[in-house]
């Protein structure tokens, strides 16, 4: 324990001993010398989000990514290797040829993305994990409908490395910095303000009057001051952007009692793990000073699988956490679902409606409605100060950006109608029009790209880049890529949808049409052997299974689809 540690454990003793990873100036110093020389790995935003958690102390006691031991006992066990429990693998995954040019021994460099050295690493373990045995035991199955399990299979790389970090900048944030506070900074304003009793309120949404009175409600419950404690780092692909979130938050502190709530931000980047999330969320909360941490109804439940079902079962949270919270000293007070009730003109519990109350709710999905649309939302739901934040940054869906994505085999007919479609769009009028034909991109984005699958994906990608850039100024952006692969159209999709519309239309005019209207004679050189991974033929397409819209040009003209294109997106109310 070095001498920092001891003065955070004084500052509160009831949070715990706080790892400290970060160096003091002249050592810092003496680490970027010597970091010149070592081999550099750039991080993701979520391992950037898991380094700050790391370095600050807000994952202790973890001292840096798990090694093999830590993390197969992490998985199976929900615990560490010396039997600490710990229910969520904190892993640095790096990619094949990275892992192939270190040993363990070496010291390496994390930067961030713009190349400031965050920390060094040395190494102590370099491994492949199962991550298909890593995804049915931690979020408790292997469906990709599930973002934590896409991620996994999708996104993170295929090697693990292990070992101790020695931190020598946190990583920098330009925005909020008067709300951004490390475990320490928590506990000592705790201190200062003589909370010793704190009950956490976590979010990745917007608070409206309902989260108001029951958070103040639990606080008050076990009488105990209030910590309202949102994720922004990552959160569920869709969710509202944390800066709008901030600003809601910030309006609502005003509603509280004075002296009784404060806000403060966390940078965790979330895996939607259910129980096992719930738990870990509590471990945090304690690293923080908390003594209380408030656990709601599916707690980060991603929602539902590719078949309807609950990932996770409404209070499986609840229980896990229950069975737990004795040994890691923090206490659940179990969330509390509340309603307006009209006659009342208040919220109660919903355990205490009356029978021949008038109860009023309005559910996730109506609220997002009704924004989408530019309907009322009532008074007794939300804020007028916070509905108007939401409203800046979520205007109705007929003055959102917008992504009209259409994928489909060579020859199907995409380019066709999408160039149907953006002269009818532009006819209509109301926002600039950008078409990203796949040939014309290939030939001014991606020009010196290949066929292989990683390639293809990179040029979709970037596709997909442009096209949220598009969306995020207003623009309506019509791409018309071959887009092969189910993976990678989710993920332009949920790039999008960070910053406006998207609707993905299939164009599934069947193989042997295309090969018809073929008048490069493409089909026949790949059939030939000439061509090699070539869509539909050497290489498989992977049909999408939701799209908004699905086409056979066999049944309709190029105008009669770009026209069933347009009836669609009046009645999803992109325009009007």
């Amino acid at each position: 324990m070095d001498a920092r540690e001891s003065t955070y454990e004084m500052i509160q003793p009831h949070g715990g001993v706080l790892v400290d990873l970060y160096l003091f100036e002249e050592e810092a110093d003496a680490e970027r010398d010597k970091a010149r020389d070592l081999k550099s790995w750039d991080l993701s935003p979520r391992q950037l989000c898991d380094i700050e958690m790391l370095l600050n102390g807000a994952f202790s006691p973890l001292t840096g990514f798990l090694g093999r031991a830590d993390y197969e006992s992490v998985v199976e066990t929900m615990r560490l290797a010396d039997g600490t429990l710990w229910p969520i693998p904190v892993t640095l995954d790096v990619r094949q040829d990275f892992a192939d040019s270190i040993a363990a021994g070496d010291e390496i460099a994390l930067r961030d993305q713009e190349g400031v050295l965050i920390a060094t690493l040395s190494v102590e373990d370099i491994y492949t994990p199962d991550r298909v045995a890593e995804a049915r035991a931690v979020f408790g199955t292997d469906d990709a409908a599930h973002p934590g399990v896409h991620y996994l299979m999708h996104q993170s790389n295929p090697v693990y490395v292990g070992g101790r970090l020695r931190g020598v900048e946190s990583p920098i944030h330009y925005d909020f910095r008067h709300l951004r506070d490390t475990p320490a900074e928590l506990r000592q304003r705790f201190s200062k303000l003589g909370w010793r009793k704190v009950v956490a309120f976590q979010t990745r949404n917007p608070m409206h009057r309902a989260h108001q009175e029951l958070t103040f409600r639990a606080a008050r419950q076990v009488e105990a001051n209030l910590l309202i404690h949102p994720v922004v780092g990552m959160t569920k692909p869709g969710d509202v952007d944390h800066y709008t979130r901030v600003r809601c938050y910030e309006h609502l502190l005003g509603h509280y009692p004075e002296q009784t709530t404060t806000l403060s931000l966390l940078p965790l980047a979330m895996r939607m793990a259910g129980p096992r999330e719930a738990l870990w969320h509590a471990l945090i909360r304690k690293n923080y000073g908390c003594t209380h941490f408030v656990v709601g109804r599916d707690h980060a439940g991603p929602g539902q699988d590719s078949k309807g079902n609950d990932f996770y079962g409404p209070y499986d949270a609840q229980e896990l956490l229950k069975a737990h919270q004795a040994e890691i000293g923090i206490e659940m007070v179990p969330f509390q679902m509340v309603v307006y009730v009209e006659d009342r003109a208040q919220y109660v519990p919903v355990d205490e409606t009356l029978e021949g109350d008038t109860v009023l709710n309005i559910s996730g999905t109506e609220f997002r409605r009704r924004l989408q649309e530019g309907l009322e939302i009532p008074h007794w739901f939300s804020y007028p100060e916070v509905i108007q934040e939401l409203r800046k940054t979520h205007p109705p869906r007929h003055r959102q950006g917008l992504t009209i994505f259409f994928t489909g085999l060579s020859g199907a007919g995409k380019s066709t109608i999408a160039n149907a479609l953006m002269v009818k769009l532009m006819e209509l009028g109301g926002r600039r029009v950008t078409l990203l034909d796949g040939d014309v991109v290939r030939k001014n984005l991606s020009s010196e790209l290949g066929f292989s699958r990683e390639h293809r994906d990179l040029n979709i990608l970037r596709i997909g880049y442009v096209a949220s850039e598009i969306t995020k100024n207003g623009g309506i952006a019509i791409c018309a890529p071959i887009a092969p692969y189910t993976a990678t159209r989710r993920q332009v999709r949920d790039m999008v949808e960070e910053v406006g519309g998207f609707v993905e239309i299939h164009v599934a005019t069947p193989i042997d049409i295309c090969e018809q209207r073929d008048r490069k004679g493409l089909y026949a050189k790949a059939r030939a052997g000439i061509i090699k991974e070539f869509t539909g033929i050497s290489d498989p397409y992977e049909a999408p299974e939701a799209a908004e819209i699905v086409i056979d040009t066999q049944a309709m003209t190029p105008d009669e689809a770009a026209h069933r294109v347009i009836v669609k997106l009046e009645s999803l109310g992109y325009i009007r």
